[in-house]
């Protein structure tokens, strides 16, 4: 079964467009979780323009499936994370001022930075997965770091899956394919969505868990929080229910 984990950055957003706790993060944490989410996705940005700081603490106390923090892996980030030691960090190549997480980490260029910080993290007992495109060279790279896991940027397969969905489908199929011979845990976000998902994770092979956020947040103006949660793990995996 694949894990659904629920990126609340969107909550956190909306609530500080008026400043004030409403919505209430946690309180939306932990609904998410009691409507069946299998994770709680954050990502701390240095502006703190969606999720803050004291956020993290915070939700460290109540979370009670997987705690996921996403960042780029400044000192600030790895202080916070390894105080906190959620179950995963992901890290992310996000320059400070970006809007979202949008290219995967060159693990050839960045390889003597990404291994010191992996390390750490993992002495830590902290699982370790990295934000990758699907090219071959750099996924075997990653393996040689000593990554738990590496996270594919589905954002490219998004853009293209209502032209062609079996091309847009086929790189993330071979970069599934090779995480696996290579032992590596597979995990996938950004901009996947109920139109797209189960296709996904049809063509994909021992995909362990989505980190989802944007889309799921705004189908739950529509559809409600709960019933939100429950299609899109239907969607996630319809075949082995």
């Amino acid at each position: 079964m694949s894990r659904l984990s629920v990126n609340i950055n969107k909550i956190a957003t909306l609530r500080n467009a008026r400043g004030g706790n409403v919505p209430n993060l946690v309180q939306v944490a932990k609904d998410c979780e009691r409507f069946g989410a299998d994770g709680i996705t954050i990502h701390p940005r240095p502006d703190e323009r969606h999720i803050r700081y004291q956020d993290v603490f915070d939700l460290k106390k109540i979370v009670s499936t997987e705690f996921n923090i996403e960042g780029y892996p400044n000192q600030k980030f790895i202080d916070l994370v390894l105080e906190i030691k959620p179950e995963q960090v992901t890290l992310v190549p996000d320059p400070p001022g970006v809007l979202t997480s949008n290219a995967g980490w060159d693990t050839i260029k960045e390889a003597q930075f990404l291994e010191k910080v992996i390390e750490r993290f993992k002495n830590a007992g902290i699982r370790v997965s990295i934000f990758m495109e699907t090219d071959e060279l750099l996924i075997r790279k990653a393996k040689e770091l000593g990554t738990d896991r590496i996270e594919l940027y589905t954002g490219p397969f998004a853009e293209a899956y209502s032209t062609n969905k079996k091309a847009a489908v086929l790189p993330f199929t071979i970069a599934s394919k090779l995480a696996a011979e290579l032992n590596l845990g597979l995990n996938a976000g950004h901009d996947l969505s109920l139109e797209n998902l189960k296709f996904f994770k049809e063509n994909t092979h021992q995909l362990l868990e989505v980190s989802i956020g944007h889309a799921l947040i705004s189908d739950a103006l529509y559809l409600g929080l709960e019933n939100t949660i429950q299609l899109y793990k239907r969607a996630l995996n319809m075949n082995q229910e």
